[in-house]
Order: structure tokens, then sequence, then C-alpha cells
């Protein structure tokens, strides 16, 4: 019998021991972990998860509301993410007005002044929806201007055109109309880069760009340009912020990105020469073997012939497995790179300018695809020319938009 307690007793005291070691394992992760009961804001802070995307901001920095308004797909599908459901829904036609298109709007990132529409499409949803509510504070967050649904009308949903871009342009022509959203980027009098207008404040460019010109009183932007001598006839514009993405390297030309805003904004009219292009939404599959355009400043043209000094050429989106081969890049290409080849365009073309758009037209609009990188020779097999990829900088550009969104 005493064996017997013994051993009990030691196997009581084992099992005790090992059971106030997990113990102490679980409770030492909890506390060193502090959003192992919430999220995390990014910057070592945390929040209930109750308290993401609920329309006020409760991370320092508000990161808590950052990324819970987006648009989805070609057809422009107004989705918000809901923290009950943890799914993004699509937001009921129902009772919406322009009121709510243009909250949206701006916590995307947008101006209020830019908003273009609100419009309806049919979608089935397993998920539910988000429906406005009747008795709403148009005060309010948008987040907290919108209830859960199991139902919509009709399964009416919201599209959202936050801004009038992707329109005017003609691939058969290089005039200002046909690529409005082209700008030259110059330095002291000269052509630096090139760059993308998607806002009347803001222009995407190359973060190697502006590296080693980081001021922006030294930056002039001129748009609506065809040829070199256009510039000296049309407005130029001079800029207030240069943001360059942090986790650019120079080495890799990773996160190759940056974003200038203007100083005064650009004026959009049916009859201008100037106007915006789409960025890319979440859910569009802008993938290889898609067709895209380039388009650069030729300063080298025959000025005495009919030629515009706006060159284009058509490229193909190739494949990044096929571009890392140790016959074209070996490696180098990252998620946030895309390799394009020319398909009719000779070498001068192809030799695009830092910073240039990649564009392409899908479902009757142009989306922004990429900013240049590097590449000279693009209609060489084994050297495509390397972009940006701007779907993958979303975030980060939309992120920029609203920080800066009142300066």
């Amino acid at each position: 019998m005493k064996r017997k307690c013994v051993k009990y007793t030691v196997a009581a005291v084992i099992s005790l021991l090992f059971l106030l070691l997990v113990v102490g394992v679980l409770l030492g992760y909890y506390f060193s972990s502090p959003c192992m009961h919430g999220m995390n804001c990014g910057d070592g802070s945390c929040v209930w998860e109750s308290q993401w995307c609920d329309g006020v901001k409760d991370c320092p920095a508000g990161q808590d509301e950052d990324k819970c308004v987006r648009l989805h797909g070609s057809s422009f599908l107004l989705q918000i993410y809901s923290t009950q459901g943890k799914n993004w829904r699509s937001v009921c036609s129902h009772g919406w007005s322009d009121q709510q298109g243009r909250a949206s709007c701006q916590h995307i990132g947008h101006s209020g002044g830019t908003y273009f529409k609100s419009g309806r499409q049919v979608t089935d949803s397993d998920d539910g929806f988000l429906k406005v509510k009747s008795d709403l504070n148009p005060e309010a967050s948008i987040l907290q201007q919108l209830v859960l649904s199991n139902t919509c009308p009709k399964n009416s949903v919201v599209t959202l055109r936050c801004i009038d871009c992707g329109s005017g342009a003609n691939s058969s022509s290089a005039s200002p109309r046909s690529w409005p959203w082209q700008v030259s980027l110059h330095v002291a009098g000269f052509q630096r880069c090139g760059g993308a207008i998607i806002s009347p404040y803001w222009i995407v460019t190359a973060a190697h760009c502006v590296a080693r010109v980081s001021s922006p009183e030294d930056w002039k932007v001129y748009t609506g340009v065809v040829d070199p001598l256009g510039s000296l006839f049309n407005p130029v514009y001079s800029v207030s912020h240069i943001i360059t993405h942090k986790g650019f390297s120079s080495v890799t030309r990773r996160n190759d990105v940056a974003l200038m805003r203007l100083s005064k904004p650009l004026y959009f009219t049916a009859s201008s020469t100037v106007g915006p292009v789409c960025l890319p939404n979440i859910g569009q599959n802008i993938t290889a073997p898609q067709k895209a355009w380039i388009t650069r400043f030729d300063h080298t043209a025959n000025r005495e012939s009919d030629s515009p000094y706006l060159m284009k050429a058509q490229v193909s989106l190739i494949d990044t497995a096929e571009c890392n081969t140790s016959a074209v890049y070996t490696g180098r290409i990252s998620q946030d790179m895309l390799c394009v080849r020319g398909l009719e365009a000779p070498t001068n073309v192809c030799h695009s300018v830092s910073g240039g758009p990649l564009v392409s037209l899908k479902d009757g609009v142009w989306w922004l695809v990429g900013d240049r990188i590097w590449g000279e020779r693009c209609s060489d097999q084994n050297k495509p020319g390397v972009y940006g990829n701007v779907t993958y900088f979303l975030d980060w550009i939309y992120h920029q938009m609203r920080k800066h969104q009142d300066d």
C-alpha cells in the first residue's frame, strides 16, 4: 500500500508540475504577446478585435480604421470589412445616397471633391450584406452608418467611382488627349523622370527617381506634353510633398515606388488634355499574358517630321517565373515587380523613362499597372522591361493619400 501511495503521489506531483509548466508557458506567451486577445496596430500596441473597423480610431495612428473600405474588380464593387462577420461584405444599394458615396471615397483616400458617382449591380452573397441604417447619423463615420443584413432587395449592391478616371486614351495616337495621365518630371530644367496622374493632387512615379533629389522645391511637373517644347506652353506645377516607400532599396529595387503631391490641384474637364488613370482594384486579374502600353517622351525625334514626341509601345506581361530564370534576371524579380516584353516596339521606345506608366485597357477602363524601374531593351527576348507592381502597393498608396488628405 505504501509503495502504491508513493507511486500515485509521485505521479500526481509530476502531473501537477507539468500542468503548472503548461500554464506558465501559456501565461508567459499571453503576456508577452499583447495581441493574443486582440489585433495588432502595427506599432506594438493592440486593440480588441471588436474595435477594428468600428468607425472609432483606437490605435495611436488610426491603423484600426485604415483598411476597412475597398473597391473590388473592374466594376468598382464597394466592399466594407465587417468585424462581426470577419469578412468583406457588399453594401446594399437600398437607402444608399451620394452622401454615403463621398464618405466612402474619403475613407479610401480620395478627396470629397473628386467623387464621381455611385451605381448598382446585382450580386449574390452567401455571406450577407451591409445596409444603410434607417436612423443613421450623417455626421458619423461611414462604418457607423451601416448594419449587418442577411437580405438585400433584389440583391442590388453599390458600385462606387471615387474619381472619373481611365478614360480618353486612344492607343492608335500619341496626342495629349490619348494619354492624359502622362506627366514629365523636371529638375533644373531637364526631364528627370515620368509619372502618372491618379488624382488632382497625386502623381505616381518610381522611388529611385527621387532618391537623390528628394526636396520638393527642386521638382517641376508638366502635364499634357507631347513634344519637348510643349512644356514651354503648358502650366508648370510645383510639388509640396515627395513620399518614398520606406522599404525602397536602391540595390535590389524592391519597393521602387514614390508619390508626389502637387502644391495646387489639377483641373479635369471633358475637353482637357489632362486626366487621371485608374488605380487597379482588389481582385482584378492583371497577369501574363495581359497586353499593356508604355509611353515615353522621345527628345531625339526629328522635329521636321510629323511624328509625335510622345512615343508609345504595346507590350505584354510575362510570367515572373520566366523572368527569374538564369537566362533573364536570375531571381531578381520579386512579388512587387512585373516584367513586360515589347510586341512590335522598337528598342528606343521600349527604353521607357524611369517612373513612366505601364497601363492596360480592361473592361473599357485604363488601369495603372506599373511604374518603370529598369530594363533597356524590352523587345529583347532576355531583357524584358521591369515595372513596379502597382496592385502590390495599393494599401501603401491609399494610406499616404489618407494621411495627407488635408495638407
